[in-house]
């Protein structure tokens, strides 16, 4: 099981604000060379989204679809992906102060990838996690940029003083 996270700068609201908007989609998964509104209205269960993935002049085509959908903790993918197979893609979302820790578990369901399912393969998607992490943040981060340009500065409450005893 390939199971990543990273903290992210960003309210849970500002990281689901990324992964609820499917125009988003391409900016922070690694893989497709494009992608396009499919079903629904994403990401409510059931919704979906093609996707175009290019290995040189090798064109694959897929689909993700909204299995589970709990706003702003949880949402877990099915990524359908023709003859390699389909594979869980789970997102949790856990406060962290004023960020974000989201951590991604993903794991081949069906297909050669659910065959062929090995520690080698559980590194390779690490790599991929790893870089999917880092452009998720980078969109959260770009995204949450423009919303706190336009509220100013958060508010701070004061600190309660430590109880004497």
């Amino acid at each position: 099981m390939a199971v990543r996270h990273r903290l992210v700068r960003g309210t849970r609201e500002d990281v689901w604000a990324v992964l609820a908007d499917g125009t988003l989609y391409g900016d922070w998964v690694v893989g497709p060379s494009s992608s396009r509104h499919s079903d629904g209205d994403w990401p409510a269960v059931g919704s979906s989204i093609e996707y175009t993935v290019r290995l040189g002049p090798v064109k694959l085509t897929g689909e993700t679809i909204v299995r589970i959908c709990r706003p702003p903790e949880q949402l877990e993918l099915e990524a359908l992906s023709g003859r390699l197979g389909t594979a869980r893609i789970a997102f949790e979302l856990r406060p962290w102060g004023q960020d974000t820790l989201v951590i991604v578990d993903e794991h081949p369901l069906r297909g050669p990838g659910g065959l062929a399912h090995n520690a080698a393969l559980d590194a390779l998607l690490q790599l991929r996690h790893r870089s999917m992490l880092g452009r998720l943040a980078r969109a959260v981060e770009a995204h949450g940029e423009s919303d706190r340009r336009d509220s100013g500065p958060p508010a701070c409450a004061p600190r309660a003083p430590a109880p004497h005893g």
